[in-house]
């Protein structure tokens, strides 16, 4: 009798998780950008279905292109990787840092990393200042860290010219930091 009742409530939740999916990918079909952002997760991570990085990427691919900042750092993430598609860093650094221009912290963080490390981009430790001051601003704690020891690093001027970019970055929303 125990095992009948644990079979039929693992039956039920079978049922219930392959009907959340069908919810999902329906949404996501009809082009819903946190729907496609959703089920790019499931098959990123597995959840409920056989992980599959390719098929991730072709939806964070749809819910980025339609400016959903979550699925930009995702597929940033994935080039940054190479997971579902070849490794690309100047790749990764353009989905970045579309979601670091709509205020994504992490987003911030990784671009900031990329500066600082030459990863993608030219090696450059006042961008690396810029973006990672903006996502301490946020909170985030690596970010802070990283921010920290870079400026131990840099000059004088490099740390006001980083100061005055940052600024620049900060009160124009994002949208000037170069």
């Amino acid at each position: 009798m125990r095992l009948i009742l644990i079979l039929t409530a693992l039956l039920a939740f079978q049922s219930a998780a392959a009907s959340e999916f069908d919810e999902t990918k329906a949404l996501a079909d009809k082009g819903l950008a946190a729907a496609q952002y959703n089920l790019a997760v499931i098959y990123d991570f597995g959840k409920g279905v056989p992980e599959n990085d390719a098929e991730a990427v072709k939806w964070y691919r749809k819910a980025a292109d339609q400016g959903y900042a979550g699925a930009q750092l995702n597929l940033g993430f994935s080039y940054a990787n190479g997971e579902g598609v070849p490794e690309n860093d100047a790749e990764a650094v353009k989905w970045f840092r579309k979601a670091a221009d709509q205020g994504n912290a992490a987003a911030q963080f990784n671009l900031g990393y990329m500066y600082a490390t030459g990863e993608g981009v030219p090696e450059n430790n006042i961008r690396a200042y810029v973006w990672w001051s903006m996502a301490k601003t946020q909170g985030h704690t690596k970010a802070a860290g990283n921010f920290d020891k870079l400026k131990s690093m840099m000059t004088p001027q490099q740390i006001a010219d980083g100061q005055a970019l940052a600024a620049k970055c900060y009160e124009s929303g994002y949208k000037d930091c170069d």
